[in-house]
């Protein structure tokens, strides 16, 4: 059937119903319901410095999330590694591994986001080439060995659990960051779906296994509720906010990622980036698009009330889940 799965950034804007610590609480909450129902897995995002205290540490609060779960893999999508130690990186994703009994999936990206970038006294143009050096540079850490790096020896303890190591997938939104994934990762997450036909391309010219299309999915938010204009009117703030602060860093970088600046909560309801849909509307696409279609909840979007959230994940559960699971 579907496969189901959650997402957290964390984002608590000014005007939020709830603070930091009651959103953090509901997501913990909210990955413990999810992983009793078989969800497949959680993915929790990084970014830094930003006004609306978006997830800094993906991997903190993932310790959380592995102790409140048992089976749904935690997704870190996508750890911004030129601002981390690779070293250090390295020791943390291994002990989340340990942690949680080996259901860590790391996706390294280069980010977008200047501001960032000189927070942490790194360089965006340094981008490319610590991104090319990531992957081997994992693959040596996790063997737990000591290695040789810029004229030092390292070494890397714990071991992860999983064997011989995490799957290393990288993320972006171009063709350089797509022909990379396929010359030196496990896999690529793709920010643009466009971008994954690069990633394809180059995974055939190489001789390596064509990795096929994407996924069909939702995209990556939806609300399910029986009145759907009701709850946009509820919903929409907290897009709008998503939306325009993503937007905001897009304009800034001039990055390709979907979002940009809109004042019109219309016009973004028409965009479709944000499905607001009934029980049988979900149901019923859901079918269509085939059973490997991957349904991605990010029930606290852009800070939403965890009231509201719930109210949508108790309809997946009491009404969705059980059509679909019959269906198959």
């Amino acid at each position: 059937m579907a496969n189901f799965a959650l997402r957290y950034d964390l984002r608590c804007p000014p005007f939020g119903e709830a603070d930091h610590q009651a959103l953090y609480r509901a997501a913990l909450d909210q990955c413990e319901w999810a992983d009793k129902l078989g969800f497949v897995s959680v993915t929790l995002s990084e970014h830094h410095g930003s006004p609306d205290g978006y997830l800094p540490s993906p991997l903190v609060f993932g310790g959380a999330v592995a102790e409140r779960t048992r089976n749904m893999r935690l997704t870190l999508a996508a750890l911004i590694s030129p601002l981390h130690d690779p070293l250090r990186l390295a020791e943390d994703v291994a002990v989340l591994d340990v942690l949680s009994g080996g259901r860590v999936i790391p996706i390294f990206s280069g980010g977008y986001v200047e501001s960032e970038f000189e927070a942490f006294g790194k360089k965006l143009s340094d981008r490319a080439r610590l991104m090319d050096a990531i992957v081997p540079f994992m693959q040596q850490a996790w063997t737990g060995e000591p290695f040789e790096h810029e004229g030092r020896t390292v070494r890397c303890t714990p071991r992860p659990v999983q064997s011989p190591r995490p799957p290393i997938l990288l993320g972006g939104a171009s063709a350089p960051a797509a022909r990379r994934a396929a010359r030196l990762a496990d896999g690529f997450m793709p920010t643009v779906p466009a971008v994954h036909d690069y990633y394809r391309e180059e995974c055939v010219k190489l001789g390596k296994p064509d990795p096929g299309p994407m996924t069909p999915t939702f995209g990556s938010f939806l609300h399910v509720t029986k009145d759907p204009d009701a709850d946009w009117e509820r919903l929409a703030p907290y897009a709008m906010h998503e939306m325009n602060a993503y937007g905001q860093w897009a304009a800034e970088s001039g990055s390709t990622t979907g979002y940009r600046p809109i004042s019109d909560p219309d016009e973004l309801r028409a965009t479709g980036m944000y499905p607001v849909m009934t029980p049988e509307q979900v149901i019923e696409k859901a079918r269509e698009l085939g059973p490997e279609v991957g349904i991605l909840l990010h029930p606290l979007m852009g800070g939403t009330d965890p009231d509201l959230a719930w109210e949508s994940l108790h309809l997946v559960e009491s009404e969705v889940l059980p059509a679909l699971r019959h269906h198959t």
